[in-house]
C-alpha cells in the first residue's frame, strides 16, 4: 500500500465527518427547525437494520455495514428531500460513490462500491434489511419530533409506515406506534423500583 492509498482513505474520512453537520432536510418541510443530522440518522439506522436482519433470518452484520454506508453520497450532494428531487435531478449513488473512492486502495474501493451496489439493488435480504430501517428509522424519528410538538412529521410517519417491506420492520413500527417516545424511561425507573 502506497501513502497515496492512505492519503485518500484520509480525506475519506474527513468527508465523511461533514455528515455529522448535515441536516435532513426533508424535516424542515414539516416545520422541524434544526433536524438531525445525517450520520445521526445512519447511526440509528445500522442499529435498527441489526434488529430486522436477525429478526428476519438476514446477516445482521452485513445488514449493519450496508446501512452505515447508505447515506455516505449526501457528504457531495446535501441531503435533497423528495420534494426537493422534483426539481433537482437525483445523482446516482453508485457514481457518486465511485468518484468518493478514487484513490482508495483497490481492496476498499471495491468493497465499498460493492456495497452500494447492493444496497441500491434492493435484492438481497441483508439490502432489503437495510432498507427497510432506513424507513423505520424515519417514522421513529417522525414520532420522536411529534412528541415535540411537530404535528407536520405524521405525513413522514405515515408515508415511511407504509413503504416497509418485512414483517420485522412492520410489526416493530406497529409498536413503535403504539409507545410513547417516553415509554422506554418510564419502565425503566417502574424497573428501578423494584
Amino acid at each position: 500500500m502506497t501513502d497515496g492509498d492512505l492519503s485518500a482513505v484520509g480525506r475519506s474520512l474527513y468527508e465523511a465527518g461533514t455528515l455529522k453537520q448535515t441536516r435532513r432536510t426533508g424535516w424542515w418541510v414539516a416545520g422541524v427547525r434544526d433536524p438531525e443530522s445525517v450520520a445521526e440518522h445512519s447511526w440509528r439506522t445500522a442499529l435498527i437494520a441489526t434488529i430486522i436482519a436477525k429478526l428476519e433470518g438476514a446477516d445482521p452484520a452485513r445488514a449493519a455495514y450496508l446501512a452505515v454506508w447508505h447515506d455516505t453520497q449526501e457528504s457531495r450532494t446535501g441531503d435533497v428531500n423528495h420534494f426537493g428531487k422534483k426539481y433537482a435531478p437525483a445523482s446516482d449513488p453508485q457514481e457518486v460513490t465511485a468518484d468518493q473512492t478514487a484513490g482508495m486502495p483497490e481492496l476498499l474501493a471495491s468493497a465499498v462500491r460493492e456495497l452500494v451496489a447492493e444496497y441500491e439493488a434492493k435484492e438481497t435480504p441483508e439490502a432489503i434489511c437495510a432498507r427497510d430501517a432506513d424507513k423505520l428509522e424515519c417514522l421513529l424519528q417522525g414520532i420522536e419530533y411529534k412528541a415535540q410538538g411537530y404535528e407536520n412529521a405524521q405525513r413522514r410517519i405515515d408515508n415511511s409506515s407504509s413503504r416497509l417491506i418485512t414483517g420485522t420492520a412492520n410489526r416493530l413500527a406497529d409498536e413503535l406506534l403504539a409507545q410513547g417516545s417516553l415509554d422506554w424511561l418510564r419502565t425503566a425507573l417502574e424497573e428501578g423500583k423494584e
